[in-house]
């Protein structure tokens, strides 16, 4: 069963070239079946591949399936092969599963749309890409699925490529992505330098015998890689594309935040985390970055008014978590909240394209309000994923959630746990503010516009994703012993070693002659108390329904009073604003590589290289013109010119 791996990325590969080339031909009705129909074998190939791989002994569910040697080049020998174990066998279910899900939906949404091949040969090719990334068994296939992902990205975002703001946006994407995949490539080439390969079984293995915790090189290669993930999962600094990617389709949306593109660089640093562990100041780096991301982005998540960038900017929030996990060392929690959040985010963002389609495009939730009367399963459906993804029990984020606070303050610090709930009262409160103002209230929707709830096709979609959004966190039930099957799971694949690994690098440093730092702190295990742990589930909870408290009381109770208060306040714009950071970079980095294009465009190139080819050509039609002169046509005047010639060559030479 394992031996079907290479079908799951090959099966979207075929329905792409399918839609996009015949596409025109079999009409519309086909397009939607072939393109759904791919995903649905991949979604059914996985379902066989996971019962195979759960049939194994836990010490063996790691399968290698090499399909061909790529490319050998001295010591770099590079297989196109596949890696199925716990991990990567998690993120495709949520690929598969989810990526299904949406393409059903979009067979609805995207039904009048006259390029409705080109889009599902886009969303076949980006869900390829991602399969191709999640199942890589190296580094470089990693790579080729994380530029494909990152090229579909920019097809999808620019869909509609009439728009110049559309247009803008998938180039943005694809710039800002640019800078940390080169920083990812630097990471693999770092790895091959230090290990000879860049095949993860071999590296993963090596890492401990071969880096010295805490060094140089493991600190390089995993900064290296992080800065890559920071692009891919729109991270501070490399945070302001994923914002405007909504000009994109909304599937494209939730396909990209939710279970795909962006989940891309956790993934990533989950995998590596043999070399993580080993490199305490990129996991300190990993851990505040997330942190950081997650309250900066909760911020200005509540002063947006444009239905889709409120959950954009939740999504960088919620990755944010997912980041403070993995640099605590707790990558389980992180994966949990990533499955949990591909769950709720992809209802969140179909449900709000439920809304825009029941609306005739509207986005500005401020022309919204009262529309649960006329979309209740879009209503429903959307609340539910609200509350999940605002903590409340027993819905999945609650969980999810909740053991990322627990594993930042007992594997943390202090701030790191700050940060957390922090971002958690306002992500509930940003939340809600977008279920009040769109579904509750007084209806401010335009009276030439005539509210209703959206078809079947993309209503059963909602109703699937809110249902997992409330059941998944099932899969991490914290308190009872086994009863965290997510935990149980993955054990295998983050089961690392750290008394074997500090073993090897003090072994290195007396080899290589330096003194071996104190290190015993960190293997010991602070026991926590049952106590704690619910105590701390219940603050979390409380902190949760502090977060609606407070919007209820602003935008139900006193709906006038958030406009009274934040009239005029400098704060309030700088946050609606975005804290200027798009300017912040425009000036510092845009304008002036702009201006410095034109210079090396206008001086450079057009007065100094081609000035000089014009020159050159320029001074020998000068000589030329001189020369014609003399070509008179009269014999008299050449035999003149011949012994005036003569005369001067025997004063010369004599």
């Amino acid at each position: 069963m394992l031996s079907l791996a290479w079908l799951v990325p090959v099966f979207p590969l075929i329905g792409s070239i399918v839609t996009g080339f015949f596409g025109l031909r079999i009409g519309k009705d086909a397009v939607g079946k072939v393109a759904c129909g791919s995903v649905a074998l991949s979604f059914m190939t996985t379902l066989i591949i996971l019962a195979g791989l759960v049939m194994l002994p836990e010490e063996h569910r790691i399968y290698e399936q090499v399909v061909f040697t790529w490319f050998a080049s001295g010591d770099l020998v590079v297989d196109f092969g596949y890696q199925i174990d716990p991990l990567s066998m998690v993120m495709m279910m949520v690929v598969t599963g989810v990526g299904l899900i949406i393409h059903i939906y979009s067979i609805g949404y995207m039904h009048e749309e006259y390029s409705y091949y080109r889009f599902f040969a886009y969303m076949n090719l980006f869900m390829c890409s991602m399969l191709l990334l999640v199942m890589g068994n190296n580094f470089l296939l990693m790579f080729i699925g994380w530029e494909g992902v990152g090229m579909c990205s920019y097809f999808l975002i620019g869909y509609y490529f009439e728009k110049k703001s559309a247009c803008d946006a998938g180039t943005k994407a694809f710039v800002v992505n640019r800078v940390g995949d080169f920083a990812f490539l630097l990471g693999i080439m770092y790895i091959f330098k230090e290990f000879k390969t860049i095949d993860f079984t071999s590296v993963f293995a090596a890492a401990p015998n071969t880096l010295i915790y805490g060094g140089e090189a493991v600190t390089l290669i995993t900064l290296f890689l992080f800065i890559g993930a920071t692009g891919k999962s729109a991270q501070i600094p490399l945070y302001t594309w994923l914002p405007d990617a909504m000009e994109g389709p909304t599937p494209v949306s939730a396909l990209i935040h939710a279970a795909t593109m962006v989940t891309a660089g956790v993934y990533m640093v989950a995998r590596c985390n043999a070399l993580f562990m080993l490199a305490p100041m990129s996991m300190m780096t990993v851990a505040f970055i997330g942190g950081g991301t997650a309250i900066f982005a909760a911020t200005i998540g509540m002063a947006q008014n444009d239905i889709k960038r409120v959950l954009a900017y939740s999504t960088v929030s919620q990755i944010g978590y997912m980041f403070l996990a993995c640099g605590v060392g707790a990558f389980t929690a992180g994966i949990f909240h990533l499955v949990t959040h591909a769950f709720f985010k992809a209802c969140l963002f179909l449900g709000s394209g439920s809304v825009i389609h029941g609306l005739h495009g509207e986005q500005d939730i401020r022309k919204m309000g009262g529309l649960k009367k006329y979309q209740p399963v879009t209503y429903l459906t959307f609340l539910i994923s609200t509350l999940a993804i605002a903590g409340i029990f027993p819905l999945s984020g609650f969980f999810s959630k909740d053991e990322i606070l627990f594993h930042s303050l007992v594997d943390g610090n202090m701030i790191l746990w700050g940060m957390g709930v922090s971002g958690a009262f306002i992500t509930a409160f940003y939340m809600f503010r977008l279920v009040f103002l769109t579904f509750h209230g007084e209806s401010r929707v335009d009276p030439h516009v005539h509210p209703h709830e959206s078809p079947k096709v993309m209503t059963l979609p909602l109703v699937v994703l809110a249902g997992l959004a409330a059941a998944g966190g099932l899969l991490g039930i914290p308190l009872i012993k086994g009863a965290h099957l997510l935990h149980h799971w993955l054990e295998p694949v983050f089961s690392f070693d750290m008394k074997a690994a500090l073993d090897a690098s003090a072994q290195m440093m007396i080899k290589e002659g330096h003194h071996v730092p104190a290190w015993s702190h960190l293997l010991e295990k602070e026991e926590h108390g049952l106590a704690m742990e619910i105590g701390l589930m219940l603050l979390s909870l409380v902190i949760a329904l502090s977060g609606i408290t407070a919007a209820y009381f602003f935008y139900i109770k006193y709906p006038t009073l958030p406009d009274r208060i934040m009239q005029g306040q400098w704060g309030y714009e700088l946050v609606k604003n975005k804290y200027q950071v798009d300017e912040f970079y425009d000036a510092t980095i845009v304008n002036p590589a702009i201006e410095g294009s034109f210079f090396l465009w206008k001086t450079c190139d057009a007065q100094g290289v081609d000035g000089a080819v014009n020159g050159v050509a320029k001074t020998i039609a000068w000589f030329s013109d001189q020369a014609r002169a003399f070509q008179s046509g009269f014999v008299r005047n050449y035999a003149l010119f011949m012994v005036v010639g003569f005369i001067g060559f025997l004063i010369v030479v004599f």
